[in-house]
């Protein structure tokens, strides 16, 4: 039987990602002996493609706004977003030598639209403050007679500690790391796991015409998402036809509004920038210019080549239509269905397609104000495996910085750093 190696820290941190990274560092700032513990060799792996490699750092507003686009359990979030806003985040990355933007949305990035420098960033960070880094996997967090956290047991090391964090994130993106071992050592320990599923995913559709549009993106257009006939989503910007369904920036808005109940139905308005009648004087004007043309010939100014057929096949206008032989009446379907094309929803991709993961420890289980544990003391929670989780445009990381902060200084003054 292999001896395991014994390293002892003030605070041990599980999980080498966003929360885990600022929860070390900010305890080394603290002055607390800080070890990370993180399986992979390349840490950062997931923040690194966030933003389709850019990262979106966070959102350049405030916290009430910050809570307001997160729809799973915002006003949890409430302590600890008003001691580390978006204003505080900006300023900690700046401080670290990131120059920074605010795009559409205020959405922020660095300047470089690199997301391999926010990452280098918090790794000088944590070298700079003496933070250890394990290459290891967390598998249990130990605890003592008393109640309390005293270890982290990992595969090959046991890490002891005056306090832990468990930042190990949630389902999504399993290459990256996040394979879900945070519930697991959660769950041993006698919290409550809310369902995991995912969000922020691409939608599945039974609709073949979707895998006939397959790669096509839309931009500039309108999508709604209605359950059981009501909306609940709607949002204008781009997504693409996929061969399973749907996916891109709307889509992956819309899926955080939607559960598993219910009948889900996406309708996509192609010219939001027309009403009714000024699309159907464009339409008019189309068939002016291609007279003589049979109707299938004669939308290519209208819509992108792919989707052409399958916007002939709904209206039901024969294709070898005369242009100047379409009817009033079939015009006015032709524009409506152009307003209103609609795709049915069965479900989503899957968790370790999504983006993030709903769900996670319960917050019922979590103060507020530390990220500590109800259960265990000196055990703390920061990031993704927490049940909270927002919509798209740098909230979610803004999740992360801020529960991170609450947690590496709750353990830090717990671990007496100070």
């Amino acid at each position: 039987m292999r001896s395991m190696k014994k390293l002892t820290a003030d605070v041990a941190v599980a999980g080498g990602g966003a929360a885990g990274f600022m929860a070390a560092i900010t305890a080394a700032e603290l002055g607390a002996r800080t070890v990370i513990v993180e399986p992979e060799d390349r840490p950062l792996k997931k923040l690194r493609i966030t933003g389709k490699g850019r990262c979106n750092v966070t959102n350049d507003c405030d916290a009430d706004t910050v809570i307001k686009n997160i729809p799973v359990n915002g006003k949890f979030l409430y302590s600890a977003l008003k001691s580390f806003p978006p204003s505080e985040t900006m300023a900690f990355f700046e401080g670290l030598g990131v120059a920074l933007k605010t795009e559409r949305g205020n959405r922020v990035f660095p300047v470089s639209d690199r997301a391999g420098d926010i990452a280098e960033a918090l790794l000088r960070r944590a070298e700079e403050l003496g933070v250890r880094l394990i290459r290891d996997r967390a598998a249990d967090v130990a605890v003592g007679e008393n109640g309390s956290a005293e270890g982290l047991k990992c595969s090959d090391t046991f890490v002891g500690c005056a306090a832990a964090v468990i930042a190990t994130g949630g389902l999504s993106y399993p290459a990256t790391g996040s394979t879900g071992d945070g519930y697991g050592m959660a769950k041993r320990l006698g919290h409550g796991v809310a369902e995991l599923r995912p969000s922020l995913v691409p939608l599945t559709s039974p609709d073949a015409e979707c895998g006939m549009m397959q790669g096509l993106s839309l931009r500039n257009v309108r999508l709604t998402v209605k359950k059981s006939g009501k909306e609940i989503f709607s949002g204008q910007g781009e997504m693409q036809f996929a061969h399973f369904g749907i996916t891109g920036p709307l889509v992956l808005s819309a899926s955080a509004h939607m559960r598993r109940d219910g009948e889900y139905e996406a309708e996509i308005d192609l010219k939001p920038a027309l009403d009714a009648d000024k699309l159907d004087a464009r339409i008019l004007r189309d068939f002016a210019e291609n007279i003589n043309r049979d109707f299938k010939n004669a939308l290519g100014d209208l819509l992108p080549r792919l989707m052409i057929p399958v916007v002939i096949s709904r209206s039901r206008i024969p294709p070898d239509t005369k242009v100047n032989s379409v009817t009033r009446a079939q015009r006015e379907e032709l524009v409506r269905l152009l307003k209103h094309f609609t795709v049915r929803i069965d479900g989503t991709r899957p968790v370790e397609e999504a983006v993030i993961t709903s769900g996670g420890i319960s917050v019922k289980e979590i103060v507020p104000s530390t990220m500590g544990s109800r259960i265990v003391n000196g055990l703390f929670f920061a990031g993704e495996i927490i049940d909270v989780d927002a919509y798209t445009g740098g909230f979610n990381l803004q999740i992360a910085w801020a529960t991170g902060r609450a947690a590496g200084q709750a353990a830090a003054e717990l671990a007496g750093g100070i």
